[in-house]
């Protein structure tokens, strides 16, 4: 495959992710590697749950997911190549494969949607049926909502999977694009499976705690630079660059995460509300630290300003890359 056919899938990916995104009949990706981590974890829950078994199989399953599913898709980029070169007539049948593939690791639309799939039946008035499109989206108890609080939900929703979702499958994509040998395909799907692990096992309490600890490291490991990087991007964005830094100084620290924090304290500085605070999961409440300064209440402008904002910062990252990408290759 040619460097420029890489730039090509890149671009295409883009598209189709701003386009169509997830066609929800098609059998996604993530839910492959839904269902290996799944029955794996639970073999070794019924089986063997010692806290130093599970914390060695949390390991394994790290390496089989990662490994796997970056191995995976690499073999199926060079069946599709020796295809290409036997059947010669159809050039495209790569470039579309791996188009597919990449945009399955992006999550822009998805995010879209799912926040204007809640906010469609707040502007109808319809609290009951907003909470419950909500629980479809968010891990906190829904049932008893706010307006108000279902607003800060959707919004912290988006902020965090901004990062995890859009700008590190995309870093990854384009650092896999300019190395040899690899592409853009094996090295997204590798973080993909990272953060699905980590959205799936990657808990502090019981009973995953133990089995989720590598995977939750790792993803905190892969996640740092883009999430910096999408951090000073929005900051720029924002018009008021070092109060929003100043700002994620201040109060991203406090988040146990070292990533969700800063993600979601960019967004709310750039947009002068104020996330964290007191959620319920499974009844149980727990406090998460406030971040931003609510100069104004979060509302459905809010939240489109920020999806905004996360498809300038892919517009961006993409466009740069794609500059430097042709210039390099002109200047050789």
């Amino acid at each position: 495959m040619t460097d420029f056919n890489s730039l090509i899938i890149l671009l295409i990916a883009a598209g189709l992710d701003y386009l169509i995104g997830d066609p929800q009949n098609w059998l996604h990706p993530v839910q492959v590697m839904g269902w290996v981590i799944t029955h794996y974890t639970q073999i070794f829950f019924k089986h063997l749950n010692q806290p130093r078994i599970l914390r060695v199989a949390g390991v394994f399953l790290t390496l089989i997911v990662v490994l796997g599913s970056a191995l995976t898709t690499a073999l199926i980029g060079y069946g599709v190549q020796a295809l290409v070169v036997q059947f010669p007539w159809n050039p495209i049948l790569s470039i579309t494969v791996e188009s597919l593939l990449l945009a399955s690791c992006f999550a822009g639309r998805s995010l879209r949607d799912a926040a204007e799939d809640v906010l469609y039946w707040i502007d109808q008035g319809d609290l009951v049926t907003a909470r419950q499109r909500l629980s479809c989206y968010v891990g906190r108890d829904t049932e008893t909502l706010s307006e108000s609080e279902i607003l800060r939900a959707v919004l912290e929703t988006v902020t965090e999977n901004a990062t995890d979702g859009v700008m590190a499958p995309l870093f990854y994509a384009l650092i896999g694009a300019v190395l040899p040998g690899i592409g853009s395909v094996p090295l997204a799907f590798a973080y993909k499976a990272t953060s699905t692990l980590d959205s799936m096992v990657g808990y502090r309490e019981a009973p995953y705690k133990d089995m989720g600890w590598f995977s939750a490291k790792l993803d905190d490991v892969l996640t740092w630079l883009p999430c910096r990087l999408t951090v000073i991007t929005i900051a720029i964005l924002s018009g008021k660059p070092k109060y929003v830094l100043n700002i994620c100084q201040r109060d991203a620290v406090f988040d146990p995460s070292p990533n969700a924090g800063w993600s979601e304290c960019a967004y709310a500085a750039a947009l002068g509300v104020q996330l964290g605070g007191e959620n319920s999961y499974r009844g149980v409440i727990k406090h998460k630290p406030l971040l931003g300064d609510p100069q104004q209440p979060i509302t459905s402008t809010t939240i489109e300003h920020a999806l905004q904002l996360t498809r300038s910062c892919f517009l961006i990252e993409l466009g740069l890359f794609t500059v430097g990408f042709i210039l390099w290759h002109l200047g050789n």
